[in-house]
């Protein structure tokens, strides 16, 4: 551990769990330890066992990004449609295009037993999905998600925040956001968070009810208060809240977690070693183990996480 003025930065021992996954992202840990992960340049969801053995649990074709277990016991994914990729010095960097065979952003649902797929949502008031990317869910079963959206050449499209209620209803609750990436609720789900991709900032809303949101701030797009912005070239990918109410995001170029407190302080850095630091998850006993996709060089590996993450809805 190395301490400066700001913050601490921490070089964890880190385990790896799988290893020669295709830009893996979107790491679920089922209380047995059985861990889910999403292979983006693959276009399938696979199972790791306890053991460390890969399966594959469906296929879903497009790019399934973010996973959460749902209210009803299966998992959700957002599936943001399909990315093209460039290998740089070894390493699998995604392209910021929109590729040619998009296949349509959607909000899938995968059942656990058979691994069939059904895309229960591709547009929401007639406006199609781009890119869900992330995804959680809040107490009453309810499912924020982002769509990310994405560039086509000269064009980028503009993402936003959405909600589909318990009942099936879905609706656009926060638009326009500039490439939404990660998204999380407070241990007491009364405050959202969502990270921005190319802006390097993380935003809150409080949430008045089930996928409804104060907008304070008339300042920024989306009516969110700004919790923190990184500087120096800085990208956020998703992220989770630990056990004290954190911030816990995925911090691109960098390639580290960064654990923002809810008053906006950088409190840590955890490097990880991999440019394309994307997701990070919480299991084991206490939730002390974190998992954390090293998407360029495909792995996913564990550390010891001292906090403890936040036991999740579901």
């Amino acid at each position: 551990m190395t301490t400066n003025s700001q913050f601490e930065i921490f070089h964890p021992a880190l385990t790896e769990v799988a290893d020669g996954l295709a830009f893996p992202e979107g790491p679920v840990c089922m209380p047995d330890g059985t861990l889910y992960v999403t292979e983006l340049a693959g276009g399938y969801v696979s199972k790791i066992s306890v053991e460390g053995e890969k399966s594959r649990l469906s296929e879903n074709g497009g790019s399934p990004n973010g996973l959460a277990i749902g209210a009803d016991g299966a998992l959700w994914c957002a599936n943001s449609g399909g990315w093209d990729f460039h290998d740089v010095m070894g390493m699998k960097i995604p392209s910021s295009d929109l590729p040619a065979n998009h296949s349509g952003g959607r909000l899938e649902r995968i059942d656990l037993a058979t691994g069939s797929v059904e895309v229960v949502c591709a547009a929401v008031d007639g406006n199609a999905l781009i890119g869900p990317n992330d995804l959680v869910v809040d107490a009453v079963g309810g499912i924020w998600f982002t769509d990310h959206a994405r560039s086509a050449g000269r064009v980028h499209h503009n993402g936003g925040i959405y909600y589909r209620s318990a009942d099936g209803a879905v609706s656009e609750v926060a638009y326009p956001i500039p490439s939404p990436n990660g998204i999380g609720l407070s241990p007491d789900g009364t405050v959202l968070y969502a990270a921005e991709t190319h802006t390097g900032r993380v935003y809150s809303w409080n949430v008045k009810d089930p996928g409804v949101l104060e907008f304070s701030n008339p300042l920024a797009g989306a009516g969110g208060n700004l919790v923190h912005g990184f500087g120096g070239g800085q990208l956020l990918d998703s992220l989770a809240i630990d056990a004290a109410g954190n911030v816990v995001v995925a911090t691109l170029v960098t390639g580290a977690l960064s654990v923002i407190a809810p008053d906006g302080e950088l409190l840590e850095q955890w490097m990880l070693g991999d440019p394309m630091v994307t997701n990070v998850c919480f299991g084991g006993e206490g939730l002390r183990t974190a998992y954390a996709t090293l998407s360029a060089t495909g792995r996913l590996v564990s550390f010891d996480y001292p906090r403890g993450g936040l036991a999740l809805n579901a």
